[in-house]
């Protein structure tokens, strides 16, 4: 059948119109830095930390295309977005639409800590954005690292957010606690108190348990076995097993002699896991 004359015009229209360009990408709440070329790989950092963590591991690992997420509202930078309510998830929300105006495709989704609850996040609630999804010393459940009752979660979570809001004192004595989501420094890193108090009470009252078997991409969890300690590596991995067990296929990788900022403290071990977990 021949085209007619109204159609092979309409045909000729759309195959001369340029091609539409990507939606700009304007953040409130993160910034993104590029480094490299290769497969997309998106880095989140931990609590009061900055992308600066990475550093060694994307001078170690070349051959990718790294994207380093920094949080604003930690390590100097300004909140926008974040000076007020929840930050985790809406970093992962924020993390989903840059991917998606990037039009990345898939890219392997790496966070540590607080980055690893938003990386579990991404994977369970935006399943099109991560092609993989590798987890750094995090439990889904935080507050069960520390054997809180779940009726105390609530009233922790409260508690810690007000003080870490506090006085210099009360916020120092914290630091221990901020350490097992991110910087071990947070004073020293010129964070925004009301931003990190206000995560350490997201982490504490979140439980991504229920949510895992929504994560449908591959998923690997390494985690810190420090030495010495009171708990024994084998009962850090039964603990583990656990908080995972209701994500079938996870993968665990335990780091031996390691304290929670494992790309730091054994970077060659540490290396050669994210090396694997990218082939």
């Amino acid at each position: 059948m021949l085209m007619s004359r109204r159609s092979l015009l309409m045909l000729l229209a759309l195959s001369a119109a340029p091609a539409q360009a990507a939606t700009p990408f304007k953040p409130t709440r993160i910034s993104v830095a590029v480094r490299g070329a290769g497969p997309d790989v998106v880095l989140i950092h931990g609590l009061s930390a900055s992308r600066g963590i990475w550093s060694g591991t994307v001078a170690a690992v070349p051959g990718y295309r790294y994207h380093l997420v920094q949080i604003l509202g930690f390590a100097g930078t300004p909140a926008a977005g974040n000076a007020g309510g929840k930050v985790a998830a809406p970093v992962a929300d924020e993390i989903a639409r840059y991917i998606a105006t990037q039009r990345l495709v898939r890219p392997a989704i790496v966070g540590h800590s607080m980055g690893g609850s938003i990386a579990m996040m991404l994977g369970a609630r935006h399943p099109q954005a991560a092609g993989r999804v590798m987890v750094v010393d995090m439990l889904p459940s935080p507050a069960r690292a520390f054997g809180v009752p779940q009726a105390a979660v609530g009233p922790l979570a409260r508690l810690v957010g007000g003080e870490m809001q506090g006085a210099d004192r009360l916020r120092r004595d914290l630091n221990g606690l901020i350490g097992r989501f991110g910087s071990t420094s947070w004073l020293e890193s010129r964070s925004d108190s009301s931003v990190v108090g206000r995560s350490m009470e997201e982490l504490l009252s979140t439980d991504l348990t229920p949510e895992l078997p929504r994560i449908k991409a591959p998923l690997t969890v390494v985690y810190a076995c420090p030495e010495p300690v009171s708990l024994t590596c084998s009962t850090i991995s039964a603990t583990y097993r656990t908080a995972y067990a209701r994500r079938p296929g996870t993968r665990l990788v335990p780091v031996q002699r390691s304290g929670h900022t494992i790309m730091q403290d054994q970077p060659g071990v540490f290396q050669a896991a994210l090396k694997s977990f990218l082939r």
